[in-house]
């Protein structure tokens, strides 16, 4: 067999492994939205649950609407796809390290499984944060601007579409989950050798600005939202100067 045909059944195997994972993950996220799917009105009443909460309660005349003849069903397919694959996010990323660990040596093993753990650690930290810290301060905010008759020519009352407000609400949480994973970024290029923490500490004004940035175009624009998500990602920043530290010790060692 020539290096040619030892090459492309290195290849062929790779590909074949790959497609296994892809189908397991596919699988699983499958299974993640059937089960979702018979439990949408219980995740639909959780997600809700803040907006409710601002408006008093779920009783009166408050209520979410659809304008759409379609819009209800395609909301509770999007909200079971989004619950699905939070759901199997842990069992997607198993599979990628299923993946990847046979091309390790052993000590790249131990250098990249906690990474494994805290990446989907990191996500459920700053999806719960928005859930409740950032959601119940904001929504309050944006009620405050409705009026009645007495107080302006006609009464301002919020209308709130069932997918708008869903969608938002699945947005900032898949935006903090992400956020929440800068030390787990900033240590993987820490191992590359293109960061250092010399070169995070110098730049450290710079990344509260953008830490700002971001915080202000992803969460509601209310002070309390955007100071809420900057304020952790800085403390995680501080984090991810401190393991960059460590990490070029132990390979100076």
């Amino acid at each position: 067999m020539t290096p040619r045909d030892e090459a492309m059944q290195a290849l062929s195997g790779h590909i074949t492994e790959l497609r296994r994972r892809v189908l397991w993950s596919v699988a699983a996220m499958v299974l993640g939205m059937l089960i979702c799917w018979v439990f949408k009105e219980h995740i639909y009443g959780f997600l809700v649950k803040p907006l409710a909460t601002a408006m008093g309660g779920a009783g009166g005349t408050n209520r979410l609407i659809y304008t759409g003849l379609t819009e209800a069903f395609f909301t509770y397919l999007r909200v079971t796809f989004f619950a699905g694959c939070f759901l199997t996010f842990p069992i997607i990323l198993s599979q990628i390290w299923m993946f990847v660990a046979p091309g390790l040596y052993k000590n790249e093993k131990k250098i990249f499984l906690p990474y494994l753990v805290a990446t989907p650690l990191l996500f459920f930290i700053g999806g719960a944060m928005v859930y409740y810290v950032v959601i119940p301060a904001a929504w309050p905010f944006f009620l405050s601007f409705q009026s009645t008759a007495s107080e302006t020519a006609l009464p301002i009352q919020l209308e709130a579409r069932v997918g708008e407000y869903l969608d938002l609400v699945m947005t900032l949480i898949f935006a903090f989950g992400l956020c929440f994973q800068l030390p787990v970024l900033l240590s993987l290029l820490a191992h590359a050798g293109i960061v250092g923490a010399d070169i995070l500490r110098k730049s450290r004004k710079y990344a509260i600005v953008a830490i700002f940035t971001v915080a202000a175009i992803i969460t509601p624009p209310d002070v309390f939202s955007q100071i809420a998500l900057a304020i952790p990602i800085m403390g995680l920043y501080e984090l991810s100067i401190f393991l960059v530290s460590r990490i070029e010790k132990s390979r100076h060692a």
